[in-house]
């Protein structure tokens, strides 16, 4: 008795197809059960979970061999999202669970979902069966509405009772069947949301293996979740700090501003205690509302990760550009991803927002290395023997450190080589890649003590968007951030006068600034003239991006 169910494979923040076969020889070996199709630990286990489940929800487990083949076999398949397509498959097999499209059987078999793909993306070992194979017809999983079952996807984790539990990756297997032109997915009821933020899919939500075999028998009606209101939602989220609960550091707020305007890394270098962590965690208030695609990728990074809340009354979307704070002890896998079967780490998880390290000396210098290629590509590629993943990491870079390791600024010759010596810890490279440094300075008593009045996080909005509005409207550009501009685009909307071209060149060859820190100024005083309204860059433009470069005038 053969039958198939329809999942998927979770490859980096993607979704891949993967067809489940199911083998019942009722006259085979007794009790014995093997999933083949480069299962893991996770992957193999299922077969027990399967069972109890099977069992306690009150159905017959097959007493003789049963073997389960994930396809495509060349593909390594993680996880427990397996225990549902293989529970269905298992009990279709046996005529418990007989669908609408098994009573009209006889006409033929269906061709399967990887049949049904283009050739050109179907997998190259599918371990579909022959037409010809002289067993039953294949039977194919569907839904209780007799829509056609090579249109739904099933995944989800089993408990011993029965219960389906919540899984990663569902807004990827969501996509995969829109992509391919499927209605819909089955999957747990905690990741229906998340499943019906793509637009087009049914996201049906289940609770139990009993509730999946009678909608599959047609004895309960399907009953998909809400779309969700994408551009809704972004529109009404909100930032949880505003910028005018910062005393002083208005100098602070100016370079903060540049640096959301054009999308270009900070770092802020001051004694404990200026307020340096709360301006990083106010920054994405002020930065623009994250696009449809831009929330729909995220949420993408987060649920690969296992890191989106689920449950009925969860909105499965990231709203809210993210903030990512690793601790100094994080690993250079925990930051840039990484592990056997390779997962997102904090760069990813940053996406589309910010990266803040608080003590950046204090990280060791290795992981501080591993940001220099994805600062410059916004991805990053982790290769293992079997494979190679790619990660999405557009982030802004924030970092912030103390002046010497024991916080203060120096004031004397023994406190300014303590500094030298800590500033030292950070690589020129890694500097260059930096385009705004600045000083934050210790707030005084009276500025504490009274009111804010200070520059609000709404009015930084304003000038953000305003710039950013001017740069997407750039055709030479097409519409990118200032950050992002290469050296030929910049001569291109970057022009300057004669003047200012001399400032540059002074200040180039006082402060002995690199090829890169010369296009990283250009790009940041090609920012202040955006939030200036101005079409050319002029003096106090270059003057004020220079005076940005805190650290080469350290070194």
């Amino acid at each position: 008795m053969l039958a198939r169910a329809h999942s998927y494979l979770l490859h980096g923040i993607d979704a891949l197809p993967c067809e489940v076969e199911i083998d019942v020889d009722l006259h085979g070996e007794k009790n014995r059960a093997d999933v083949v199709g480069l299962p893991d630990t996770a992957v193999k286990e299922s077969i027990e979970r399967v069972r109890s489940a099977v069992m306690n929800s009150g159905y017959t487990f097959p007493a003789g061999r049963v073997l389960i083949n994930l396809a495509p076999a060349d593909v390594r398949k993680e996880g427990p999202l397996y225990d549902l397509p293989i529970a269905v498959g298992m009990l279709i097999a046996m005529g418990m669970i007989t669908p609408p499209s098994a009573k009209r059987a006889g006409s033929g078999r269906s061709p399967s979902f990887v049949e049904s793909l283009p050739s050109d993306l179907r997998p190259e070992t599918s371990g579909t069966m022959s037409p010809a194979a002289p067993m039953a017809p294949v039977v194919e999983a569907a839904t209780a509405l007799e829509i056609d079952p090579r249109r739904y996807l099933l995944a989800g984790e089993l408990a011993l009772d029965g219960r389906v539990r919540p899984i990663r990756g569902v807004i990827a297997m969501a996509a995969l069947a829109r992509a391919h032109g499927l209605a819909g997915v089955i999957v747990p009821r905690e990741n229906a949301p998340e499943a019906a933020v793509v637009p087009g899919v049914d996201a049906i939500g289940v609770a139990t293996l009993t509730e999946v075999a009678a909608l599959l028998n047609g004895q309960l009606e399907a009953r998909p979740h809400p779309a969700v209101d994408v551009a809704e939602m972004l529109r009404t989220a909100e930032a949880s700090i505003d910028f005018a609960d910062v005393r002083g550091q208005e100098s602070v707020k100016r370079a903060i501003t540049i640096a959301a305007a054009g999308g270009h890394n900070l770092i802020m270098l001051g004694p404990a205690g200026t307020g340096k962590t709360m301006m990083a965690r106010a920054l994405p208030g002020i930065l623009p509302p994250m696009t449809t695609d831009e929330a729909l990728e995220v949420t993408r990074v987060y649920s690969a990760a296992g890191m989106l809340p689920t449950g009925p009354d969860q909105i499965g979307l990231v709203t809210v550009r993210p903030v990512r704070s690793p601790h100094h002890t994080a690993s250079s896998a925990a930051i840039v991803g990484g592990g056997m079967i390779p997962r997102p780490g904090e760069i990813s998880l940053a996406h589309h927002g910010v990266l803040f390290l608080d003590e950046l000396p204090e990280f060791p210098r290795p992981v501080l290395e591993t940001l220099r290629q994805p600062l410059e590509e916004h991805c990053v590629s982790i290769a293992r023997a079997h494979s190679s993943v790619k990660f999405p990491a557009s982030f802004m870079l924030v970092a912030a450190m103390n002046p010497t390791p024991k916080g203060d600024m120096p004031v004397d010759e023994f406190g300014r080589r303590a500094m030298d010596r800590y500033l030292s810890r950070l690589s020129g490279p890694l500097v260059d890649r930096i385009d705004i440094h600045v000083e934050a300075h210790a707030v005084p008593f009276k500025q504490l003590s009274g009111e804010p009045r200070g520059t609000t996080s709404a009015q930084m909005r304003e000038s953000v968007l305003k710039a950013r509005h001017v740069q997407r409207l750039r055709p030479q550009t097409g519409g990118v951030p200032n950050a992002r501009l290469s050296g030929k685009q910049l001569d291109k909307v970057a022009p300057m006068s004669d003047e200012a071209r001399t400032v540059l060149a002074q200040a180039m060859a006082e402060l002995g600034l690199s090829a890169r820190a010369y296009d990283k100024i250009r790009r940041v005083a090609r920012t202040i003239a955006d939030i200036d309204g101005s079409e050319s860059v002029g003096v106090p433009h270059v003057a004020e991006a220079v005076s940005y470069r805190l650290l080469d005038r350290k070194s």
